[in-house]
Parts: C-alpha cells; structure tokens; sequence
C-alpha cells in the first residue's frame, strides 16, 4: 500500500495544514473501500491495479480542490460591486484622459496620430494604477469572506426591484463613458480658443472658423445637457420613458447642428503661412463636410431606435 501513501501525502501536501489530518483519514477510507471491492472481484492487487484506481480518483491538486475549494482573490459577494467600480473608476479616467489631451493638441499644435498615442498611452498608465489599487482593495475586503455581507444586501425588499422590462433598457456603462468622452472632446474643442491669446491663436495653422465656432458656442448648453443625461444614466441604469424622450430630442437636434455646420461652410479657417501642405484645402474642407454628415448618421440612428421603442413600450 506504499502507492496509497504516496497519494495521500501528495493531496495532504495541497492542503491547509489544519485540515490534513482530518481529510486524508477521510480519504484513505475512501480508497480502501474502493480497493476491498475491487479485491472481492479479482482477489490480491497488484501495484497496477492499486495505481490504475488513484489514477482513477484524479490528480492529488484537484482532488485537494474537492475538499477545500481555492477562494478566489475577489469574493464571489464582491465580483459584481468590483466589477461595477472598475469600470466607474475606468470610465472617468478615459473621460479625464481625453479632456486632458484633447487641451494637450489643441494647444501643441501635434498631429492627429500623436493624440491617439496621448490618450491610449495616458489612459493605460492611469488604468493601469487604477486597477492595481481597485483589485488589492477588493482582495482585503474579500480575505475575511464572513465578513463579506453589505447592509445593502441585508435590506433589500422586493416592493423595491425595477419593474420588469425589455432587455434594452438596461444602460451598460461602456455606452455611458462613450457618450460623456465625446461630449467632454467636443466642449474642449468648442471652449478652448477663448482661453488662447490671439498671438497664439494666430500661430495655429487650424482653426474652427469664427461663425462655426460663434455657432458652437451657442450649442454648448446643448452638449452639457447631454451630459446631465449620461449622470442621470449613472444613478438609475436603465431607460425610462421620459429619459427616451429625452434623449431623442437630443440626438435631433445633433443630427440638425451637424448637417446645418456640413450646409454651411468652411468650417475651417486655415493660415496658409503655417499650413505644411500635405493635403490641398479644398480636400481638407470636403472631408470635413463628409465626416460630419457621417458622424450625423449615429445620433440619427439613435433617434430612430429610441422612436421605436418608445413605440414597443406603448404598445
């Protein structure tokens, strides 16, 4: 029965040291019962067949996982208030980064791939500590799992559960951070210029064109109601039907503003003493004109969706 030993030593050894004792007693009956029966069948055992029934019964790890369940670094109570908070903390410095960088090309002058480069990069290194901190706070919370238990949970009451719906009503976070990133991009865009002096404004070889621009400005409340809508989303998590309505007036009126700026050129007012000349202007005007009329085809997507299930949900 030296095999049998060996087996159990491997799976004590997998174990917390005050258990070892108490499951590998158990688990020597466990095998002995299996080896009687199989003896009754064949009569003396060899080490094969002794072997070919611990091979049977698993690994010693995952056997000692059978007794003593690995606890996760995050309690399972936990996973859904981590993960929750993780993209919070995620979605914030995403919209954070891109305000900052977006303040960083307006004023530097750099090009278009640079700024791609300064919000990924920024926002990996900030994600990153940011994930580290959230992930090792949730690990000590969850070392003590008895404790594990929030007043939150404790006082739930059916009475208080939203009221049933379609599956689209729930508001996922990553569109929430989407939208309040694009508003916040846009108010910087819209703003910035008032906190440049004209001399360096006049050393920038792009520039919104002062009637967009006057225009733009008088939008803003628009752009900040929208982001009103994105903080409400963050507290309730799911689409009622003023909040529908809402929300369709806002994206008709960015899909009018948007194909009013494509009518209404040049959007750009270019200083042809700096411009590098990579692209011609009129090239660049028309792309301009053509990324707006696209860019109004979301919002106007939006509107359709939202008008249909407005429609659904009364009828």
């Amino acid at each position: 029965m030296e095999l049998v030993k060996r087996y159990i030593a491997a799976v004590q050894r997998e174990l917390p040291e005050a258990k070892r004792d108490e499951i590998g007693r158990e688990l020597n009956a466990n095998i002995m019962d299996q080896l009687d029966m199989l003896s009754e069948q064949r009569g003396e055992l060899a080490d094969t067949d002794i072997a070919a029934v611990l091979k049977q019964m698993g690994h010693p790890r995952t056997v000692a996982q059978q007794f003593v369940p690995p606890q996760p670094l995050i309690s399972l109570h936990y996973m859904p208030v981590y993960q929750y908070t993780l993209l919070m903390v995620l979605g914030i410095l995403f919209v954070l980064q891109v305000v900052g960088s977006t303040s960083a090309w307006l004023a530097g002058d750099f090009g278009l791939l640079l700024y791609i480069k300064s919000v990924a990069s920024g926002f990996i290194k900030d994600g990153c500590f940011a994930f580290t901190a959230i992930t090792i706070t949730f690990a000590l919370m969850s070392a003590d799992t008895a404790k594990a238990i929030t007043s939150q949970n404790d006082n739930w009451q059916p009475q208080h559960l939203p009221a049933a719906g379609h599956s689209w009503q729930h508001i996922s976070l990553q569109d929430i951070f989407t939208d309040l990133a694009t508003y916040a991009f846009l108010l910087v865009v819209i703003w910035y210029p008032l906190w440049q002096s004209p001399e360096e404004l006049a050393q920038r070889s792009i520039t919104l064109a002062e009637p967009v621009r006057q225009f733009l400005l008088w939008c803003s409340p628009l752009l900040l109601a929208g982001i009103a809508l994105n903080i409400t989303q963050l507290k309730l998590r799911l689409w009622s039907r003023r909040m529908q309505c809402f929300n369709v007036l806002l994206n008709s009126a960015l899909v009018i503003i948007l194909l009013y700026l494509a009518a209404n050129g040049p959007l750009l007012q270019i200083n042809a003493q700096n411009w590098p000349g990579v692209f011609a202007l009129e090239q660049l005007q028309g792309a301009m004109i053509w990324g707006l009329v696209i860019t109004a085809c979301f919002p106007a997507y939006e509107v359709l969706r939202d008008s249909r299930r407005l429609w659904l949900s009364r009828h």
